[in-house]
Formats: structure tokens, C-alpha cells, sequence
């Protein structure tokens, strides 16, 4: 079996270097058999990708220690579904899966488009197989997870925070969503080199941004969701080095899914939008170097290898050639028209654009510096939360209000009197809004007011939207409302699914705001909670009863304090923090208690802190309000991507009028 992986591995690393070669040669050369034949390597190269992965897999479900991979990273009594999610629990894994992902992404990719896009094709296959050449020869040089050795008694299991639910889908959402920037790249570059930079390879690639979009996207808030229930801290974000790592392709795919709307109906932001593109796929290569160059200490991150010069020195090589071909090619990236005024669409778009890349540049700084300095200086330098959540508010706050504006204001040029017309009810909500939570209290963060108003903005907007395009709907066509706005939504799903999207992530605004602004903490001091003892958190009452242990609970043991909860006579429930102590692995995990209330949107958070010989406790509480809108937000924003996904024949139809059959057939 390791044979065969490895054999399957040199096999792709020859086809993908094939796909680069002859595809390269075809393209320049016009060549359609030989560019047939390259289109050929590439899906085949998937095929071998998949037959390494089967072998892999497969080893991991048989606990086949004799594969070093499988020993380091599983053990007997780890359960099944964590042994074979350990695919991807270390460096040698993860990669495969990325080659795994790409080859598929690239394969699917070439053969709907074979046809219709068939000279930017000829460019996109071996720019796909140059990077599938990347990540073959580091697996098969470099980090190969076929290594074998005499099988031990027993593996090394797994990190405790990894044996959580969540990390059988959050890791591959986030590949699903890395990955899938590598075809909006090699399209973008296929139309720079084969010279037809017009709107085409945009439509040929809207829905694969989206969708890399749509997953990495739900993949943050999945793992989120998975760092606060599981890590132990009382938190979803921490600014973490590899969090930022996945957010920043994120924000600068959203400037790009914003801006191509520009392109697509003025002409405009071409070299904008070519570079939004390197830097989303250069910014989605540079995560898998933090993560797997061991240079960061993070709980993401793996230890300390070669691999890391490689990775470098290939960002470095995509991103040199990637703007020096987008140099060359400016000629062909003029805009068709201008600006013509600051108050219009175009313009909101613009701004909007801005202050993604700057908020996305802001992070990014704030994660390389420390590397920066260390590697220059030998200076061991932290950038902590608060530079993060300054410029969240100096950007992220003009950007919530953005969301709102732009959508009301017209293409090309929009007078000051329409626009004080179309944003007088919305400014009016906020403003209400506003003085309604300063009576209430709420004034004390600036910033959390400030979010609460915008958000109330943002949404008196998008419900405006439906309102006057439902009601124009049913003038036109007549029959009830609920049918009119269904037909609403059905004639321009990219329309109003953004604004679900925008909806959803006003929620997450809120929750976010609610959650970090307005917060209510308690943590024991130097002296222990003994059984009977209580505090009052947030008006509520906490009595510790006791602790109780389960000595052999599958491969750990469970220690747990359990508390009643009041609130005045009212008895809540029972919560019981505690932590588990994994034997294999000889470590412990903290295991958060959590009370959750959908109908208010707050948590009641307990974290034991630990244990007195006398039975008593430490343990921190929060209360968290509003924070279950951030994963409410979660499902809104799957179903606003699924709508402005979801194939529409009439759209197929204006950009066959628009582009001829060939855009036509490309888009659908």
C-alpha cells in the first residue's frame, strides 16, 4: 500500500508537470490536439491524486502504524471518525488534501469550459498545472505521507482540541474555499495571456468565486464556532495568525465579488480587479505557509519543518509573475468609461473596495511584522487584539454603513435631493434606533452604539429593497405578495441574494457588537468555590453543588463541577464546565459549559479554571448577549450565497444578448 501511494504521487507530479509543459506549448502555439491531450493530464492527475488519498485513508481506518503518518497522528482508541479525519490533522495530510482539492477544482473547472472558453483555457490548464506541480513535488521531495517504519504497539493520538466534531468539516471547508481561488486566478491570468481581458472570464468564473467564497466563509464561521465551544477561552476570534490567514483571502474575494459587478456593467476596475485576484489566491497560499512553515506558534499551526522555504519562495515567484504579466498587458485593461461622479453606484463600489483591501493590508501587516522584526532585528514582537479591533471599527464600521448606502444609489450619477430622498426612512430607523438603546443604556461602548445604528441602517435598507421591488412586482404582474415577492427574488437572484448576504452579515455585526461590547465576567480570584458557595453574575445566581469524575470515558477521563443556576426563585438548570484528561496523548482539554437562549441571543458561558485537593473550584463566567445572531448569521449567509448561486436561465439569456452564445454557454 505505501507503494502504490507513493507510485501514485510521482504519477501526478508527472501528469501536472505534462499539463504545464504541453499545455504551455499549445496554447502558444495554437496547437488544439496537443492543448486536448494537456486537459487530458490534468483530470487524470486528479484520478492519481485520488487513488494517494484512497491509500492514505485507508491506512488511517485500519490504524496501519507501520505508516509513519498514522502513528503520529492517530491511536487505537481514537474514534473512527477522528482517525480518519487525522487525513488532515497534520502537514503531510493537509497538503494531499490541498492537491486533492485543486485537482478536482481544476478538472471540473476545465471540462465545463472546454468549449465555450476555449482560448483562455488553453492558458488556464497549465497555469492550474503549475501549481499542482507545486504541491506534488513537495509531497513526493518533501514531505511525503507514505514515510513507513516498523508498526508500533500504538500510535501517538491526537491533539485533544482536534477531537471535536467540527474538525470533520471545518478544515475541509476552508481547503473547499482556499482552493477554489486558484480557478478565478488561473482564469484571470489564461485571459491576461491569451489576451482576451474583456468580461468573459469573469462570467466564466463568478460561480467558482462564490462558491470559494461561500465555503471559506462558512469554514471561519465553523471554526469559530468550534473555538468557543471547545478551546475553553470564552471566545470565537482571537486574531489568531492563522485565523487572520483565512480572513484576509476572504476579504479581499469580497472587494473582487463586489468590483466585477463594476466591470461587468461599466467596463471599469479591470486592472483592479485582476489584482484583487493575485492577491486573494497569493493571500490563500500564504496561510497554507503559515500553517504548515511551523514560523508561528498557534494552535492551527504544525511544527517546525523544511517545507517553509518552499512556500515562500513560490509566493514570491506566483506573485512576480502574476503583476509583471498584468503590467504587460495594461494596454488591454483600459476602462471603457470613467467615474462620472462620486455620488453613484460605481463610486460606493469603490469605496467599499477600499476599505476591504485596507482593513485586509491592515491585518496582514499586523501578522508579518512580528516576522518581520524577528528575522531582521532578532526582536520577539506581538501584535495583540487591540491593534486588530481599532482598525476593525475604523474600517468595519464605514463598511456597515456602505452596505446600506450603496444598493439605494444610482448607476452613473445621483443627485444630493434623491439621495436625501431614498435615505431619509433608513437614516430615520437608525437614528430611532440610536436614541432608543442610549435610554436604554447601551451608550456606554461608543462603538457597540455605533455598530446597533449602522446595522438598523443597513437593514431598513435591504427591507426597502424588497418592499418597493415587491410591490412593483405585483403592479406589473398582479396575484398576491407572498407570489410576487417569490417571483421578485426568482428574476434576480444575484440581486436580492446579496442582499440576504448583507443581511447576514448585519447579524453578525450585531452579534459580534452585543457579545464583545456590552459582556458581563466574573472569574473566582485566589480563593476556591467550595460545594454551596454562589456568585451572581448578570443578575443571575451560580451555586457549585460539587465535583464528579468518570475515571474511563473512551479514551480519556472526565472531570466535571456542577453548578444550579437561579435567576431570582427561578431555577435555570445545571451547567458543569470541567476538563478531560486524554490518556494516550497525556494531555487535558478544558470542555466549556454553555447555556444558550435563542430566543434572547444570549450565552451563559462557565470555564473551569481548576481544582482545589479540598474539592473546590476556580472558574470563570461570562454572559454573552446577542451572540447567538453571529451563528444565526451563519445560515443566512448559506442561504443568500445558495440563492445568488442558484442557475437562472433568464440571466443565461441577457449574457447571451450581451456576450453572443459563446458567454452564453460559458456562464451556464
Amino acid at each position: 500500500m505505501p507503494e502504490l501511494g507513493r507510485a501514485a504521487l510521482i504519477l501526478c507530479l508527472g501528469l501536472s508537470l505534462y499539463a504545464t509543459v504541453a499545455g504551455s506549448l499549445a496554447a502558444r502555439e495554437r496547437r488544439r490536439r496537443l492543448a486536448v491531450s494537456a486537459q487530458n493530464a490534468l483530470i487524470a492527475a486528479f484520478g492519481a491524486a485520488a487513488v494517494a488519498s484512497a491509500v492514505l485513508l485507508s491506512a488511517l481506518a485500519r490504524h496501519d502504524f507501520s505508516f509513519t503518518y498514522v502513528a503520529d497522528h492517530t491511536s487505537r482508541k481514537l474514534p473512527t471518525l477522528y482517525a480518519l479525519s487525522a487525513f488532515w490533522g497534520g502537514q503531510e495530510g493537509s497538503l494531499l488534501l490541498w492537491l486533492l482539492v485543486l485537482l478536482g477544482y481544476a478538472s471540473a473547472a476545465v471540462y465545463f469550459n472546454r468549449v465555450a472558453a476555449r482560448e483562455v483555457i488553453a492558458w488556464v490548464v497549465p497555469t492550474l498545472g503549475v501549481i499542482a506541480s507545486f504541491f506534488a513535488l513537495l509531497l513526493v521531495a518533501v514531505a511525503n505521507p507514505f514515510q513507513t517504519q516498523a508498526a508500533p504497539a500504538d500510535g501517538l493520538g491526537l491533539n485533544p482540541s482536534l477531537q471535536n466534531p467540527y474538525f470533520a468539516i471545518h478544515p475541509p471547508m476552508l481547503y473547499l474555499g482556499y482552493v477554489g481561488l486558484s480557478v478565478p486566478f488561473a482564469f484571470a491570468m489564461g485571459a491576461l495571456l491569451s489576451g482576451r481581458t474583456d468580461e468573459r472570464w469573469i462570467v466564466a468564473t463568478r460561480r467558482w468565486t462564490l462558491g470559494a467564497w461561500t465555503f471559506l466563509g462558512v469554514g471561519q464561521l465553523l471554526g469559530a464556532h468550534w473555538a468557543y465551544v471547545e478551546v475553553g477561552w470564552g471566545g470565537y476570534y482571537g486574531w489568531d495568525p492563522v485565523e487572520n490567514a483565512a480572513l484576509m483571502p476572504w476579504l479581499a474575494a469580497t472587494a473582487f465579488l463586489h468590483s466585477v459587478m463594476v466591470q461587468e456593467k461599466k467596463g471599469m476596475m479591470k486592472v483592479w480587479n485582476m489584482l484583487l485576484v493575485v492577491l486573494a489566491f497569493c493571500l490563500s497560499i500564504f496561510g497554507t505557509f503559515l500553517t504548515r512553515s511551523g514560523i508561528i506558534t498557534s494552535i492551527h499551526s504544525f511544527t517546525q519543518s523544511s517545507i517553509g522555504p518552499w512556500f515562500l519562495g513560490f509566493i514570491c515567484l506566483i506573485t512576480t509573475a502574476s503583476l509583471l504579466l498584468v503590467f504587460k498587458r495594461l494596454p488591454l485593461l483600459r476602462a471603457k468609461t470613467k467615474l462620472e461622479s462620486i455620488i453613484s453606484r460605481e463610486a460606493t463600489f469603490l469605496y467599499n473596495n477600499l476599505l476591504l483591501v485596507a482593513l485586509c493590508l491592515t491585518i496582514l501587516w499586523g501578522v508579518t511584522y512580528p516576522l518581520l522584526t524577528q528575522a531582521v532585528l532578532g526582536q520577539t514582537v506581538t501584535v495583540g487584539r487591540p491593534y486588530y479591533d481599532f482598525f476593525l471599527r475604523v474600517f468595519g464600521l464605514p463598511l456597515l454603513l456602505l452596505m446600506g448606502i450603496g444598493p439605494l444609489i444610482a448607476w452613473r450619477r445621483a443627485s444630493w435631493s434623491s439621495v436625501r430622498r431614498i435615505l431619509g426612512i433608513p437614516a430615520a430607523v437608525s437614528l430611532a434606533v440610536g436614541g432608543a438603546l442610549i435610554g436604554l443604556g447601551a451608550g456606554s461602548s461608543l462603538p457597540g452604539l455605533f455598530a446597533y445604528s449602522f446595522a438598523a441602517f443597513v437593514l431598513a435598507s435591504i427591507l426597502l429593497e424588497f418592499v418597493r421591488g415587491t410591490m412593483a412586482r405585483q403592479a406589473v404582474a398582479g396575484g398576491g405578495y407572498g407570489a410576487a415577492f417569490v417571483e421578485l427574488v426568482a428574476r434576480n437572484r444575484r440581486r436580492y441574494g446579496g442582499y440576504v448576504v448583507h443581511a447576514a452579515i448585519v447579524f453578525l455585526a450585531i452579534g459580534i457588537a452585543g457579545s464583545s461590547a456590552y459582556q458581563s465576567t466574573y472569574e473566582t480570584g485566589t480563593k476556591a468555590l467550595m460545594p454551596g458557595d454562589s456568585v451572581t453574575v448578570a443578575g443571575d445566581r451560580y451555586v457549585f453543588r460539587g465535583l464528579t469524575v468518570r475515571p474511563n470515558v473512551g479514551n480519556h477521563r472526565e472531570l466535571r463541577a456542577a453548578f444550579d443556576v437561579y435567576s431570582g426563585n427561578t431555577y435555570l438548570g445545571r451547567q458543569a464546565p470541567g476538563q478531560n484528561f486524554y490518556f494516550r496523548e497525556q494531555q487535558t482539554s478544558s470542555e466549556m459549559s454553555i447555556a444558550s437562549s435563542w430566543l434572547t441571543g444570549e450565552d451563559r458561558d462557565m470555564i473551569l479554571g481548576g481544582t482545589t485537593k479540598t474539592g473546590g473550584v476556580f472558574v470563570k463566567i461570562l454572559v454573552k448577549p446577542l451572540i447567538n445572531l453571529i451563528w444565526l448569521a451563519g445560515f443566512i449567509f448559506v442561504a443568500g450565497c445558495l440563492i445568488t448561486l442558484w442557475p437562472d436561465a433568464r440571466e443565461v439569456r441577457r449574457l447571451a444578448e450581451r456576450y453572443g452564445e459563446v458567454g452564453a454557454r460559458v456562464r451556464a
